[in-house]
């Protein structure tokens, strides 16, 4: 039996979750250009990326 649309949501959600966590641990230590590179990725990984973006400053940097 496959796994229902509900609870593909909740797995790709919780992916998400933990791979921001990853990039926004990465990003204090991070020079310009990784800044720049971290903010694409957050970008092709959600939909929200911009606000998220915006949320932790990346535009500015």
């Amino acid at each position: 039996m496959g796994i229902s649309e509900r609870g593909k949501e909740i797995k790709r959600r919780r992916h998400r979750r933990k791979k921001l966590a990853l990039l926004s641990k990465r990003l204090e230590k991070a020079t310009v250009s990784e800044t720049a590179s971290i903010a694409d990725k957050i970008r092709k990984l959600t939909p929200g990326g911009e606000v998220i973006i915006a949320k932790w400053d990346l535009e500015k940097r």
